[in-house]
């Protein structure tokens, strides 16, 4: 499995980049993890938008869904404006937002498909497994299975010793970290640097990407907070490109 990530900002991208999306393959099939502001632009640095063969949303946050609707325009126009042959396209997301859960579809283009937490999602080459997270409004962090690989994603959320429990046995583990040690991140559904290493740590991965970045303090003390709290394994910081095998 490929894992690239396209966006990581936390509510708004910086100039020129992204809020959450990423972008993991396997097999020539091309999954986008959640579609935020900037995405749609900045996934075609990485892979042809007729390329990408589903879209699975966290949640329904701006900063998770904006570029949604730039993606069904992409569809509606691509009989016309590309070589591509047309393919069946579906985007996932649960369904406890209906309203919000029925805007994922369009046209007869895109087709919309609800998951759940307990029932394994097979996508291409992918089996998806899906956890509700510690959040203002209903969110699923998902594992993601290929034939010789794990990643988990915890999307937005509060710490909790389940989702460590979750994320256990994953090659990689993408968290989001959206404010430094110390700081109340838990009355927003989210998670300090020394949450995610905590995670981390517990579920005992090897790799830890810290996601959802803060737009203040210097980063670098982001991943100084997480390795504290999980010395076996080895902290990075999400950036625009940022790509790993797994």
């Amino acid at each position: 499995m490929k894992v690239t990530v396209v966006g990581y900002w936390h509510a708004f991208p910086a100039a020129g980049e992204a809020t959450s999306g990423y972008l993991i393959e396997k097999d020539g099939f091309n999954v986008l993890i959640d579609c935020g502001s900037g995405v749609a632009s900045q996934v075609q640095h990485y892979c042809n938008l007729a390329e990408i063969d589903a879209v699975v949303i966290s949640h329904y946050h701006d900063d998770h869904v904006s570029d949604i609707g730039s993606l069904h325009y992409y569809r509606l126009l691509q009989p016309h404006i590309s070589e591509y042959p047309q393919q069946p396209f579906t985007m996932y997301g649960h369904d406890e937002d209906v309203e919000s859960f029925q805007k994922l579809s369009f046209q007869g283009e895109v087709n919309a498909q609800a998951y759940e937490a307990g029932q394994p999602l097979n996508v291409g080459p992918f089996t998806f497994h899906f956890y509700k997270t510690t959040h203002p409004v209903p969110c699923y962090a998902m594992k993601i299975e290929s034939k010789d690989s794990t990643l988990f994603y915890t999307a937005d959320t509060g710490f909790t010793t389940e989702m460590a429990e979750a994320a256990a046995g994953a090659d990689l583990l993408i968290a989001e970290s959206s404010f430094y040690k110390g700081q109340d991140s838990a009355r927003f559904g989210h998670m300090t640097s020394e949450e995610a290493g905590q995670m981390a740590g517990l579920a005992k991965v090897p790799t830890l990407l810290l996601t959802h970045l803060p737009h203040f303090g210097d980063h670098s003390q982001l991943v100084v907070e997480a390795q504290n709290e999980c010395p076996d394994t080895f902290v990075e910081t999400a950036s625009p490109g940022w790509t790993k095998k797994i």
